[in-house]
């Protein structure tokens, strides 16, 4: 593989001959919550899905009603949005093959390397590093306190609080699997918030 260096208004940048999306395209194309959807949905799939099922799919989320239950308005709001804008841009990106003749789209072997930009914080709880760091210091100072011999952590013996703060990790480390599996683009079901 041969590298070349091309000037631009940034100063040089290397081409490596690599088709990887940037970061930028990344977040560009997943700053939609549309987009993020149209992903979610096509990742389930492993065919081609026309734009009807899409966009009545995507309906159906946004409007938090049932598949069956969504309205010509409201899929014709999400179909026009996503033919005449979000599936034109996510094919220029090369994440998705879309042809509008047909009106049908799938997700291409591109898009699968926006995995490493999937991980969904929702809105409403603390990144799991903070919670471990969280959990780290506490169990510091449950230890040390152990290891001084202050009551009432002088009751058990060191091995009895190692006991617990491995537990506590563990457990953490279940809830956050658990955790990443229903909050992953592509599980089954609705998409993460």
């Amino acid at each position: 593989m041969s590298t070349t260096v091309s000037p631009s208004a940034d100063g040089p940048s290397i081409d490596d001959g690599s088709d990887d999306i940037t970061q930028d395209v990344a977040f560009k194309m997943l700053s939609s919550r549309r987009r993020r959807h149209v992903i979610h949905y096509l990742l389930q799939r492993e065919e081609d899905v026309s734009l009807h099922e899409l966009s009545k799919r995507l309906a159906a989320w946004e409007n938090d009603v049932h598949y069956d239950e969504v309205t010509y308005k409201q899929r014709m709001r999400v179909y026009t949005a996503l033919r005449q804008s979000h599936l034109p841009k996510m094919d220029d990106e090369g994440l998705v093959e879309f042809d509008p003749d047909a009106g049908e789209t799938r997700l291409t072997d591109e898009a699968t390397k926006l995995e490493v930009y999937l991980d969904i914080v929702p809105h409403d709880e603390i990144p799991w590093s903070s919670y471990y760091l969280g959990l780290g210091v506490l169990s510091g100072v449950v230890v040390t306190v152990a290891w001084i011999g202050l009551f009432p952590f002088d009751v058990l013996p060191g091995i009895a609080w190692s006991a617990v703060v491995t537990a506590l990790f563990v457990g953490s480390a279940v809830a956050h699997r658990r955790h990443d599996r229903r909050n992953r683009l592509g599980a089954e079901g609705s998409p993460p918030v």
